[in-house]
């Protein structure tokens, strides 16, 4: 497609995508190029992506990151899931955890074991199986041997931002300050040549990444790339955010709560609580919104909340000539699973696997986003089967999610796990025992279980739940609060 070895990056805009993508080109190929990242001061982020997943901390030892001087940066603090409140019904909670439930045999999931108990009657409650659930039900987190903790980050966004550019620019990644007044295509649209800025200087680049946000500057303004529109699956498309004082120690878990016309996020960080209310302006309006917020929020509030306008999507292609598109650039899922951070990751992972050092060839366009296709469809389909998969029908919003149609992809797994407690995991996708963890969550229950967990006899498959939770139970007894582990994790 194009023979002109790769040599300048031109990354527009910064916040955690532009940073992201600087922070992993300059650290892993900056000997090689010449990184420049356009942004401007006047231009503000959307900074409220606070919350991460287990995905991040593969990035971080990729890029020999140090968790202790990261944490102290961002204000961060560990996360083992996220608390789904009304979500299955009103007043009804479970909480979605990192780790693995129970033990697998080599034939069926540990869900097959726990349906069989439950049926006798000596089951208890399935996130009883899961250690990352009961550490977080307990307030408690330690770093175990041999990764034995699963756990993710909540962190300050913009904080995170400011600490990879820091890092970045170790490597030689050079930051300029302004606003991009025009971007210069050839005539034929096949290129992107150079970005006019708003004092006239041009910055020529042989590859364009595009990290303007919703506006999409060049993926989408420039090259015209499309848009496929989900908000008929995924109809929130508001935010309203706002940050408050801590009144209390961080816990260790997202809170996630459904309300009447979409849902609400508690994240807590060392210093303060990240705010907000995704909801369907079809059914709320931005005052009401703001209002119901502020009602429902603890602590005095920090700034000034804002409505966060969006629409659920894809971009049609994420590589699109030479301009390669990440973070809301890209298209959106709204953040219910915290995989803002990990979509904007696997992009630059990819990238840099194929990255085009002779020259950008259409066979590695077609599969990045080919497998980028994949990753967040897979995605998308367990964000909509928290809305799909639910016994409330106490509002307009909860009616339409519980009657729509949804991906026949979708459809089929949940029909298959109804139809014979299986679950079975496509390819690399993303989630593996966290859609039986959901779907049990929200209310799904299977009809049967597979005939080799009778090869167990009763009395052997209660032996075998009880040591599980025997083991969890030991191995929690010894973990301090995470409060207090964190205070003295990053003040070493």
């Amino acid at each position: 497609m194009n023979n002109k070895p790769i040599r300048k990056i031109v990354i527009a805009g910064g916040g955690t995508a532009g940073w992201m993508a600087a922070a992993a080109l300059g650290k892993l190929l900056g000997k090689r190029l010449d990184i420049t990242l356009i942004e401007s001061d006047e231009i503000a982020t959307v900074g409220v992506g606070e919350a991460t997943i287990p995905t991040m901390i593969f990035f971080h030892k990729l890029l020999q990151i140090d968790e202790k001087a990261f944490l102290k940066a961002t204000n961060g603090t560990f996360k083992l899931g996220i608390n789904f409140e009304n979500w299955r019904d009103v007043n009804e909670d479970y909480l979605h955890a990192f780790g693995v439930t129970g033990k697998d045999c080599w034939a069926a999931g540990f869900q097959h074991f726990w349906l069989k108990g439950r049926d006798k009657g000596f089951s208890k409650e399935f996130g009883t199986y899961c250690l990352e659930r009961r550490a977080a039900e307990d307030n408690k987190f330690q770093h175990l041997p041999n990764n034995g903790l699963n756990y993710a980050y909540h962190i300050d966004a913009s904080a995170y931002a400011k600490f990879l550019r820091s890092f970045s620019e170790k490597f030689g990644v050079k930051r300029l300050e302004g606003k991009i007044d025009k971007v210069n295509t050839a005539d034929d649209l096949s290129a992107i040549n150079s970005l006019t800025m708003d004092n006239g200087e041009v910055i020529q680049g042989d590859l364009f990444i595009d990290c303007t946000g919703f506006r999409g500057l060049l993926i989408e303004q420039a090259l015209h790339t499309g848009y496929e529109d989900w908000s008929h699956w995924l109809p929130c498309d508001r935010a309203i955010a706002v940050q408050t004082e801590a009144l209390q120690a961080p816990i260790p878990y997202t809170r996630s709560i459904a309300q009447e016309s979409g849902w609400q996020w508690r994240i807590p960080l060392q210093n303060r609580v990240g705010n907000g209310l995704v909801y369907c302006s079809k059914y709320m309006s931005d005052e009401q919104a703001k209002q119901f917020l502020l009602e429902n929020i603890e602590g005095q509030t920090l700034n000034e909340p804002r409505v966060i306008r969006f629409r659920t999507g894809r971009r049609l292609k994420q590589w699109n000539k030479n301009c390669v598109a990440l973070g809301l650039a890209s298209g959106f899922l709204e953040p219910l699973e915290s995989t803002s951070i990990h979509l904007i990751q696997q992009g630059i992972v990819r990238l840099l696997r194929m990255f085009p050092h002779q020259g950008i060839m259409q066979t590695d366009i077609d599969e990045y986003n080919k497998q980028t296709n994949f990753d967040v469809e897979k995605i998308r389909d367990f964000i909509i089967l928290h809305y799909k998969v639910t016994n409330r029908k106490d509002s307009q919003f909860w009616r339409y999610c519980q009657n729509m149609t949804i991906p026949k992809s979708l459809a089929h797994r949940i029909q298959h796990f109804i139809e014979t407690g299986r679950v079975f995991r496509e390819g690399n996708e993303l989630f593996d025992d966290s859609w039986q963890q959901v779907m049990i969550g929200q209310g799904l229950i299977p009809e049967q279980y597979h005939p080799i967990v009778d090869m167990m006899s009763d009395e052997e498959l209660e032996r075998f739940l009880g040591q599980i939770e025997l083991n969890i139970e030991r191995t929690l007894q010894g973990m301090p609060i995470h409060n207090a582990y964190l205070d003295h994790y990053c003040s070493n």
